[in-house]
């Protein structure tokens, strides 16, 4: 196996993988290191094309990614989505001696499984809620039936921040239940407010990011269907100082422990989903990658060099770095295709981004194209994250809202109350 080379001042080519508005806001930062050389990003999207070539290339072959960067000379890859981790990409990529930000397949399963994760948390005592595993829908059926609700009802997989159904009614956790192909688990219903903590490590030292919180529901007032991710604010309002470090002692430092306990250190991004409950935090669910739409308020407030950091954490070397921050306030409101998150409309036409970030902010493309005739149209069910900085939160959504109304698009939805106050 190839060792990877020592952190220097020199430049470094660096392959981004994924095409979302998380991978927009990692290479527009990446691109502003004097460190960044030749960026690249697979598969990428019109707002990525801006800053970084765009490739097309198969990010789950873990072979097909190991044997891109060698033959390009790739120095380090971070990795974006979640079902790449899974598949092993970063296990391909170390093992041919490329320098990655991303854990292994097996330390991947924190998110790949929830019910891996349930029972870890199970073994070694981490506070989450209450559960029940099954083997398919079928097993479940009788315990979701006289369940006291409300009823959470997951997808055992992956699958894509929209397998989770909070039911308040049997008939409806049944309803969820049989959308399920697979294992599940059953969930006692936690109560309280939901934060994000995101921490980056080297596999021995850690660094804690900056709070977030995210508004998964579709519509105002958190009504609705879940979502992908409809916004998000950084400080998180309700993440106090106090709560996060209970989080830190009681959750996220626990469960690196226990990973490296049972041979699957973990190295790269960990976020964890929370809710404050009356008991203190509970861990909710483990990604094994950042956030989407979290990394663009956190990227809109990284103040150090994104390069040096990545590469301090791919190459065992993070305990020399240490991030910096604006203290300002970060808001991201995400503008979806009408029909988002069933039957997405794509193909139709935005224009007005140049106006909208004339005022400051920054539009991160979620899911965009160009079209024959070279116009700017949707191509995903996530389509642009309007992102702002304030002095605080009611100043930074004041902002990003003046600048969503400069773009004109007939084939979009968005929420009005992301960041709102109480």
């Amino acid at each position: 196996m190839s060792t990877i080379p020592p952190q220097s001042a020199q430049s470094v080519d660096i392959l981004v993988l994924g095409g979302g508005g998380r991978e927009h806001a990692l290479c527009w930062r990446l691109r502003q290191s004097p460190r960044c050389g030749r960026l690249v990003c697979a598969p990428g999207n019109a707002g990525i094309a801006e800053v970084a070539q765009i490739t097309a290339l198969a990010i789950t072959d873990p072979a097909a990614v190991a044997a891109y960067a060698v033959e390009n000379s790739i120095g380090l890859v971070v990795v974006g989505p979640e079902d790449s981790l899974v598949a092993g990409v970063a296990d391909a990529l170390r093992a041919a001696g490329i320098a990655v930000v991303g854990p292994s397949g097996a330390a991947a399963e924190l998110e790949a499984s929830k019910g891996f994760t349930k029972d870890l948390c199970a073994q070694y005592g981490i506070p989450t809620a209450r559960y029940r595993r099954f083997a398919g829908a079928a097993d479940a059926h009788h315990y979701v039936a006289v369940h006291p609700l409300p009823v959470v009802v997951k997808a055992d997989g992956l699958s894509s921040g929209k397998g989770v159904t909070v039911a308040e009614s049997n008939e409806e956790g049944l309803a969820a239940l049989a959308e399920i192909h697979g294992p599940v688990v059953v969930e006692q219903c936690l109560e309280g407010p939901e934060a994000s903590l995101f921490i980056l490590t080297d596999g021995q030292t850690v660094r804690i990011l900056p709070t977030a919180q995210d508004h998964k529901r579709l519509h105002d007032g958190d009504e609705g269907p879940n979502t992908g991710g409809m916004g998000a604010v950084s400080p998180s309002p309700r993440l106090t100082p106090e709560l996060q470090q209970q989080a830190l002692d009681r959750i996220v430092y626990p469960t690196l422990a226990a990973m490296r306990e049972r041979g699957t250190p973990f190295q790269g991004f960990l976020y964890a989903g929370l809710m404050l409950t009356a008991d203190g935090p509970m861990l909710i669910e483990y990604n094994v990658r950042l956030g989407d739409p979290e990394t663009q308020v956190l990227m809109m407030r990284l103040e150090s060099d994104l390069v040096d950091l990545l590469w301090a954490a791919a190459t065992g070397t993070l305990a020399s770095v240490e991030p910096r921050f604006s203290p300002d306030a970060a808001v991201t409101v995400v503008m979806a295709a009408r029909g988002y998150p069933w039957q997405p409309v794509t193909g139709t036409v935005i224009d007005g981004i140049d106006a909208a970030e004339s005022l400051g902010v920054k539009v991160f493309h979620a899911g965009t194209r160009r079209n024959d005739a070279g116009q700017l149209v949707a191509a995903a069910g996530r389509v642009l994250n309007i992102t702002a900085l304030g002095h605080d939160i009611s100043e930074a959504r004041a902002l990003a809202y003046a600048a969503i109304r400069k773009i004109s698009w007939d084939g979009g939805q968005y929420r009005r109350d992301i960041g709102k106050a109480g």
